[in-house]
């Protein structure tokens, strides 16, 4: 695939991340005090570098897991048809459920793994995600928990990507194509 090309501007610093991955981990493990055992579930690919920060921060004994979905190909834009790639190897059944996002923007994929993730029947399940795009939504989904709002722009770094390149950045970027 050829892709257009582009520049990154840099939208948020590794420092501002790291300094909110360090607040949300807090708020979260606030939150989630007194549980068992915390089930967090990362959406992938795009919140393992978040995810892998985040538990790292955690104050509480937790189970990591994996779904992996996709929306985007190697488009800029969703599809707004969501495939499972990869299902839990867990069972949630009963647990507290934390489910990391990278970015939520129109919804959709948000929308649809909570559906799915609810008829597992979780004791509780509320969403972490890294970035939020208000402007974007077309469902009415929230995270309870949420990194940095950013503007209708499209982003890469800090595990976020375009056609599988700029993952590897420790910041947020946004793309300007040229």
């Amino acid at each position: 695939m050829t892709t257009k090309p582009y520049v990154i501007d840099q939208l948020i610093s590794a420092k501002a991340i790291a300094a909110r991955v360090e607040a949300l981990a807090r708020e979260i493990s606030d939150y989630y005090r007194g549980t068992d055992k915390l089930v967090v579930v990362g959406l992938l690919r795009g919140s393992f570098v978040f995810i892998a920060d985040l538990v790292r921060e955690l104050d509480l004994p937790v189970e990591v897991d994996f779904i992996e979905v996709s929306s985007y190909g190697n488009s800029t834009e969703s599809s707004r048809e969501v495939r499972i790639m990869k299902d839990l190897r867990g069972e949630i059944e009963g647990r507290d459920v934390l489910l990391v996002e990278d970015i939520v923007d129109t919804g959709y994929t948000l929308k649809h793994v909570l559906e799915i993730l609810g008829t597992r029947h979780p004791r509780r399940i509320e969403v972490c995600a890294l970035l939020d795009k208000p402007s974007r939504r077309e469902v009415d989904v929230k995270a309870r928990w949420i990194g940095f709002e950013i503007p209708d722009t499209f982003v890469v770094g800090y595990g976020i990507d375009y056609a599988q390149r700029n993952r590897n950045l420790p910041h947020i970027g946004a793309v300007r194509f040229t």
